[in-house]
């Protein structure tokens, strides 16, 4: 098991920025892969952005691509989530989660093993 917590979300007016963060437990978090995905009502979860257990690859979906950036602090198992120029297409309740698989492209959600309970962002226009 590998429990998450995310935290940061809230409301904020388009064109603003969020800083979500997801804190692990469990030595072996920093090995695996991490992500962030959202979901939105009558929505299917779709891929937000991911990084490497190893190394630092990262991937983005091209909705956010220039206005996200994750990253990772291995030293306290915290993932992060900075969002910037936000949109209000961008509300949605934000997960966390963690991956044994190595990164590789596509991104399947169903590779991800352990998920946080999930924050929500909501971008007013």
């Amino acid at each position: 098991q590998v429990p998450l917590e995310e935290s940061g979300g809230g409301l904020v007016q388009a064109g603003g920025s969020l800083k979500l963060s997801c804190a692990a437990s469990g030595r072996t978090f920093s090995m695996y892969t991490k992500g962030w995905f959202r979901q939105s009502p009558g929505k299917d979860r779709e891929f937000v952005a991911a990084i490497s257990g190893v190394g630092a690859t990262t991937h983005y979906a091209d909705s956010v691509k220039g206005r996200f950036t994750i990253s990772r602090t291995n030293t306290n198992n915290t993932l992060n989530l900075q969002m910037n120029s936000l949109k209000p297409e961008d509300t949605a309740v934000y997960y966390c989660a963690a991956s044994r698989r190595a990164l590789s492209l596509p991104i399947d959600v169903l590779e991800f093993q352990w998920w946080g309970q999930g924050i929500q962002v909501t971008v007013s226009s």
